[in-house]
């Protein structure tokens, strides 16, 4: 992320712009560490030793995804409005598109009637879906974004016939003075300006990394007031559902909501798209034409700009191809670093964006999936559907994917946002070879399907409503639940 350049105004302006940063820097590591630990001290009890069907009681007690718990059949139809920024239409969809899909139309096929309100991912002019109990309204303003006066006309008129038993909003698709209008709203936050500003710290010392003073840090001293409105504001919301353990934490423990009123739901992805599949995998390699002799296959996928750390990714493999030639690399994706990758030779092979349909071949054709980003908000999907896949994954160890995803080292490797740290995690990989690779690839497989799956996320929110409706549902076991 480019920062502006400003010269300073004077010598005590300048005093005060650094001691403010320094200050600003030292809180964030000191409070980005103590999360850390915490995620740490959740690793010691490694998940297929912890037996979480024993629990017994309100579920709006618990303090770990409800991913992890069986809930049975309900025969109870719910009625849910959802505000979501987007819907995905066309090739490469971003990662809340594809959530907000897989989480909908899961719903409805359970005979929930729901009601989305939102706009087309290509930002063109489309007709309404309506298939089903799955109801799509596109409510569009001239930027192509989500007119939210449009959306709540057409949400009144379809709350006339029957109201609706719950709204929910993907992160703030329902602004949150919109939210203080509603009686009963749920929010999932897909990332939060705490988790944003340790992303920005990241890309400030990897771009910066000898500290020139004559730079203001413009975007890491605005931060810090977006976090203090954010936090503010959130208290708009009834309640609020996070996509990673780390992110409950912070909204617990910094942003000082009640205990009650935290959830963790995790994201999941489908299951019967994402299936190990070696012939599959076979036949993509041979397509892209990658070489029968190469060592490792490695793969990366997303949006190939700076934030998703692909500056870092390209320095570090630059280092790795001179070392290892037998190492191979497939990019998936399109954006600026697009060319840089093609510039690293025979051994990189960039495939542009890729339809959801080829998503699956690509994982399959890898020996390791690598995410090098520099965001550490969220639950990245492309991570769970590469384990879905029966791959390891290789990333960076933020709070979020070692607290929730990478809880055991058998699932992959993972490094400091840093060159160094990155290279020693692809050479671990290297110098481990496709045998080992595999059988953690088997390891990954065997955790999503117990947690990440579009089924367990589908149960969990479905529950979700239901005990938000009517509290009987908090309880657990009922006599109908696993």
């Amino acid at each position: 992320m480019g920062l502006k350049h400003q010269t300073p105004k004077s010598s005590s302006s300048n005093f005060f712009s650094c001691r403010y940063s320094t200050i600003f820097t030292l809180l964030l590591l000191f409070t980005s560490f103590f999360l850390f630990l915490a995620s740490l001290r959740n690793l010691q009890e490694p998940f297929f030793w912890a037996d979480y069907t024993q629990f017994n009681g309100d579920l709006r007690d618990a303090k770990f995804p409800w991913n992890k718990l069986c809930f049975g059949p309900t025969f109870e139809k719910l009625k849910i409005a959802v505000f979501s920024k987007t819907w995905p239409v066309g090739a490469a969809p971003g990662g809340m598109e594809r959530h907000a899909s897989t989480l909908y139309h899961a719903l409805a096929s359970r005979g929930h009637e729901i009601h989305v309100f939102t706009v087309p991912s290509d930002r063109r002019p489309r007709w309404d879906i309506h298939e089903g109990n799955l109801h799509v309204y596109f409510a569009a303003n001239d930027h192509g974004s989500v007119n939210i006066s449009l959306a709540f006309d057409v949400f009144n008129k379809v709350n006339e016939n029957g109201a609706f038993d719950y709204v929910h909003t993907e992160s703030v698709s329902l602004p949150h003075w919109r939210a203080k209008m509603v009686p009963n709203v749920a929010v999932t936050w897909h990332g939060i300006w705490y988790e944003i500003m340790h992303s920005k710290l990241l890309q400030e010392l990897l771009s910066n990394p000898k500290w020139q003073l004559s730079d203001p840090m413009t975007e890491l001293h605005e931060a810090m007031p977006r976090l203090v409105e954010e936090i503010r504001f959130f208290k708009s919301y009834t309640q609020h559902i996070c996509i990673s353990s780390s992110a409950g934490e912070v909204l617990v423990n910094i942003y000082q909501l009640p205990q009650r009123n935290v959830h963790v739901i995790l994201n999941g992805v489908d299951e019967t798209e994402f299936t190990p599949d070696q012939e599959a995998g076979a036949k993509f390699r041979e397509k892209y034409g990658v070489p029968a002799n190469v060592s490792i296959v490695m793969g990366v996928a997303g949006r190939l700009v700076r934030d998703k750390g692909h500056p870092l990714f390209y320095e570090a493999f630059s280092s790795i191809v001179r070392r290892h030639p037998g190492v191979f690399l497939l990019v998936a994706g399109s954006g600026p670093w697009r060319r840089r990758y093609t510039e690293l030779g025979p051994n990189v092979k960039v495939l542009g964006a890729l339809e959801p349909l080829e998503l699956s071949k690509f994982y399959n054709a890898l020996d390791v999936f690598v995410n090098p980003t520099l965001r550490p908000q969220g639950l990245d999907l492309t991570l769970i559907e590469a384990m879905q896949s029966g791959k390891p994954v290789l990333t960076p160890n933020y709070p979020s994917i070692v607290g929730t995803v990478v809880v055991d080292e058998e699932f992959g490797y993972t490094f400091s946002p840093n060159v160094k740290s990155f290279v020693e995690a692809l050479e671990s990989a290297i110098r481990d070879g496709p045998n080992v690779l595999k059988r953690k690839g088997l390891a990954c497989k065997k955790y999503v399907v117990s947690m990440f799956t579009a089924t367990k996320m589908a149960s969990a929110y479905e529950r979700f409503f239901l005990c938000m409706k009517n509290t009987k549902y908090c309880q657990y076991p009922l006599p109908t639940d696993c």
